[in-house]
């Protein structure tokens, strides 16, 4: 029995608890995404909306790839499911030796978990068992940034720099250390010059040092932070990183849980800024969010206590490394390398950018910022000074005004104000010029309306 719209609205506000979702508040507004296709989507009432979002910064191939849909079929028919604790199966085996093969340097060890949150959480702990094997126990903390986001379990959110949502939680797991990120439109020391200081490198250091380096293990970083607003990192500050990090036996942790697999125009996101990590995180784009996995990919250094000498990573989860889910993802990989997907991003990048750079003539548009197909723009109250909103401004602009806009007009994105207010946008990596087009209208038209709601709101 199909069910109506109504129907599945009034079961979903009954027994759907939504992620980050405020509950019995959306009868006469919830939307039921039903159907993909490309880059679009249809809801249960028949509208049609861009994905400009890519789901959750995932969905890289686009909607409706049948052969993704194949390759999950036929290994459920295959092995649907077993374990690899002390066991393999053909797809984990095939795909650990492919990431291994795309990944940069010496990354030849592949650890499987079935989401971000998860790998990020177990690079913290593959790197506190490091060194207590390495006898150097006192090695537990990690350095991260002010305002980034790493995941929702209690280690990866201890990572995370987002007060708002850690609190409800605390006490965390100690030993999390914060630097500042790579905020240039708001750096006081440099906004004003073409790029970032390397201050925020430098930070690390000083962290390091006033920590004790004999306690510190490891430094998350993204390649492009994604809370806050997409910050990319200024020319030479993951080589300063990587300096600091090998100056005082720190492992060197690449969270590319959204950037890798092709996000940012190639694999992995560290390969766009040079630099080598000691562990990458991995997850999302891995299947194009076809079926949940994670992964993190470890070097040879991180690894070798391990090989060979009867010690164990005290450390499994259920369902990673599924059968069906690595299938799919080796059905992804495929794709990208016939379609050259990451060649189609770097291509039409400076497209995507031109787009959205031409809403900076509009007064409430401070600040475009990203790579490849992942970028942010940061709205302002006033742009000759920076001038932020306040709490009650943001709120109504935010989740008073755009987000019921943006879907009315067919754009799903993200507004956010985890940091200053922005709009978030990641479209699938198959889009081009004419859905940058679509992008660019439609927020010019959200964002001239916003204007006219902002000043109307204020005179109220």
């Amino acid at each position: 029995m199909t069910l109506s719209h109504q129907e599945l609205v009034e079961k979903a506000e009954a027994h759907l608890w939504g992620h980050f979702t405020v509950l019995n508040n959306s009868v006469d507004s919830m939307r039921v995404i039903e159907r993909g296709e490309g880059c679009y989507l249809w809801d249960t009432e028949g509208n049609r909306f861009f994905d400009g979002l890519s789901g959750l910064f995932l969905s890289q191939l686009g909607h409706g790839r049948t052969e993704l849909a194949r390759a999950a079929g036929d290994q459920a028919a295959t092995l649907g499911y077993f374990p690899i604790w002390t066991y393999g199966h053909p797809t984990a085996i095939e795909l650990a030796a492919k990431l291994a093969d795309l990944a940069p340097g010496d990354l030849n060890r592949v650890f499987f978990t079935t989401g971000g949150s998860e790998a990020v959480e177990s690079a913290w702990k593959l790197a506190r068992q490091y060194f207590k094997i390495k006898g150097q126990p006192d090695r537990i903390k990690v350095i991260s940034r002010n305002m980034a986001y790493h995941g929702t379990t209690m280690g990866a959110l201890s990572i995370t720099g987002l007060d708002s949502i850690k609190t409800m939680f605390e006490p965390l797991v100690p030993g999390a250390v914060k630097v500042p990120e790579t905020n240039h439109y708001r750096c006081p020391t440099c906004q004003d010059d073409p790029y970032c200081s390397l201050h925020a490198a430098d930070a690390i250091e000083e962290a390091i040092l006033a920590e004790g380096p004999e306690t510190v293990a490891a430094v998350f970083l993204e390649p492009v932070q994604n809370a806050g607003g997409c910050f990319e990192p200024p020319p030479g500050y993951f080589a300063r990183v990587r300096e600091i990090c090998d100056k005082y036996g720190v492992l060197l942790v690449s969270d590319e849980v959204i950037c890798a697999f092709g996000r940012i125009g190639y694999m992995f996101g560290c390969e766009r800024y040079d630099y080598l990590p000691d562990m990458i995180t991995t997850a999302k784009g891995l299947t194009s969010g076809y079926a949940p996995l994670g992964a993190l990919l470890v070097s040879d250094k991180v690894s070798e206590p391990f090989v060979g000498t009867g010690e164990v990573f005290l450390h499994g989860i259920t369902f990673a490394g599924h059968p069906v889910s690595c299938a799919v993802a080796l059905a992804n990989l495929e794709i990208f390398e016939k379609e050259d997907i990451c060649g189609h991003v770097r291509n039409n990048e400076d497209a995507f950018r031109e787009s959205l750079e031409a809403l900076t003539d509009l007064p409430i548009v401070g600040d475009v910022r990203g790579a490849g197909y992942f970028y942010a723009i940061e709205l302002v109250k006033d742009r000759a000074t920076r001038a932020s909103f306040s709490d009650a401004e943001r709120e109504h602009l935010l989740r008073g005004f755009f987000s019921n806009r943006l879907l009315e007009l067919g754009l799903i994105c993200r507004a956010d104000d985890r940091g200053e207010p922005v709009i978030q946008l990641s479209p699938p990596l198959i889009a081009g010029p004419d859905e940058f087009d679509f992008i660019s209208n439609t927020l010019r038209q959200a964002l001239t309306e916003a204007m006219a709601e902002m000043e109307r709101w204020s005179n109220a």
